[in-house]
């Protein structure tokens, strides 16, 4: 049964969203650096986009950077992500081999989620089982760069990753005007209110969207991205002034 769950005192699913910082650098010693200063500043998640490292094709060099980093982040959420072009980010595998990472990730005792790009997986759900299994929660995830499809459809997207398992639901898309921005927010509520236990994640990306990244309080997204330097998606706000928003609207909601 899906429900808000807690990992490392941190709480997901319910309350102000936790701000998830990605490290996209493509080096080892880089992607080290990163988290390093990323935890010395308390950061309260960070996400590892594999896809950027340089060594994603080589298991035992993804293997490596997890052994090392892994001291550093007991006290943070820590989101293991292979995004695929075709979902807007920089790898090109075949599925088993990042099915294979992810493997890895979910045994490296550093993870704490997975991110599972669920349309693109050939059996989802019985990767989701999979991985919890292994003693680690799932990410259900679907990026739309091109628009937002209409309620109807973001509604079933939600849905469906909802029924395969995954512990938390992640949609993200592209508006195209500010209707969408705001059809997605209600949608977002609507899916909230209608399955309440449900941890989910929702954006909508560009500068249309940004109101989006610090509304999850308010319409049901418990988890949003924040960039230190370089952004891994468009209309990320750097971290430390998404805390600041975040904060006063949590102030101002209490």
């Amino acid at each position: 049964m899906q429900e808000p769950f807690e990992i490392k005192g941190k709480r997901i699913g319910e309350g102000r969203p936790l701000i998830c910082i990605p490290v996209t650098e493509a080096g080892e010693e880089q992607i080290a650096e990163k988290v390093c200063r990323l935890t010395e500043h308390k950061a309260q998640m960070i996400e590892w986009r594999v896809d950027c490292f340089a060594g994603a094709a080589e298991p035992e060099r993804v293997r490596a950077v997890l052994e090392r980093i892994r001291p550093l982040v007991q006290e943070t959420v820590m989101l293991f992500t292979f995004r695929t072009r075709k979902q807007g980010g920089n790898g090109q595998l075949p599925e088993k081999q990042i099915l294979h990472l992810n493997e890895i990730a979910a045994k490296s005792g550093c993870i704490d989620l997975i991110d599972l790009e669920f349309f693109e997986a050939a059996r989802p759900e019985r990767e989701i089982r999979r991985f919890q299994r292994m003693g680690v929660r799932v990410i259900a995830s679907h990026h739309d760069f091109q628009g937002t499809p209409d309620d109807r459809i973001l509604r079933m997207l939600l849905d469906q990753m909802r029924q395969g398992g995954a512990d938390v639901a992640k949609l993200a898309v592209m508006p195209q005007r500010a209707d969408d921005v705001l059809r997605l927010m209600k949608v977002t509520n609507d899916m909230k209110q209608r399955y309440p236990a449900l941890p989910l994640v929702t954006m909508s990306m560009g500068s249309l969207g940004v109101i989006s990244r610090v509304a999850g309080e308010a319409f049901g997204s418990c988890i949003t991205f924040g960039a230190d330097g370089d952004v891994s998606a468009p209309g990320q706000m750097q971290a430390d002034r998404l805390e600041m928003v975040l904060e006063a609207l949590h102030e101002g909601m209490a």
